[in-house]
């Protein structure tokens, strides 16, 4: 059995507004409860725990999900192989993790006019993808001439530094979103959401800290 329940999950998202809030959010700092390594009912806790939208990082265990997501509005937040974007087209309303045109193509011709947004590489470390900052303004310009609504950026801190290691590639990213024009600002996780919250993002993606340790597969 899980160790969290619908009560147990609100009571969590809302220590983690608290947090949001003490670090200068407000209300419009999206939470997105990540429900990757959790069975269904991680998804079913967090939607009576008043979240609406959920995350998920890979494509087989998503499938394998399909019937809980299908409730929710489903983000992808881990690295998609191109190979894999048939099997999730349909289920997914909106790609977080797009960092390459190949990428970008396969989703405009199989979800045409898909919400997105383009993951920035903050960090260089190798397996989390991402789209080099110099380079934002070339993939932009592509995604927008395919068709997809591009809705902002996303990126990740670095994984061992601590949280104050990911504030300048946060403040870069920020600052791109402001330059282009975008909405949405997706950064932060468990262990950075203060710092995140500081410099500007408009959406933190929390695991953990809503569910507890993911399962030991």
């Amino acid at each position: 059995m899980p160790g969290f329940d619908a009560a147990s999950v609100a009571e969590s998202l809302q220590r983690v507004r608290d947090r949001i809030f003490a670090a200068g959010g407000g209300a419009d700092v999206a939470v997105l409860p990540v429900t990757k390594g959790f069975g269904p009912e991680a998804i079913e806790a967090a939607l009576a725990a008043g979240c609406t939208a959920i995350g998920e990082n890979y494509a087989q265990e998503l499938l394998a999900k399909r019937d809980a997501a299908a409730k929710a509005e489903v983000h992808f937040i881990g690295q998609l192989q191109t190979n894999r974007v048939r099997q999730v087209a349909g289920l997914v309303d909106v790609y977080e993790t797009v960092d390459r045109e190949r990428l970008v193509h396969e989703i405009a011709r199989r979800q045409p006019g898909a919400r997105v947004l383009i993951q920035v590489d903050t960090t260089g470390e190798p397996g989390k993808g991402g789209c080099p900052l110099p380079d934002v303004d070339a993939l932009v310009a592509v995604a927008r001439a395919a068709g997809l609504d591009l809705r902002g950026l996303m990126t990740v801190g670095p994984t061992n530094a601590g949280p104050e290691a990911a504030r300048a590639g946060f403040r870069a990213v920020r600052a791109a979103v402001d330059r282009i024009g975008l909405a949405v600002c997706s950064m932060g996780m468990t262990d950075d959401v203060e710092v995140a919250v500081q410099e500007g993002s408009t959406q933190i993606r929390v695991g953990t800290a809503l569910f507890g340790p993911r399962p030991t597969p």
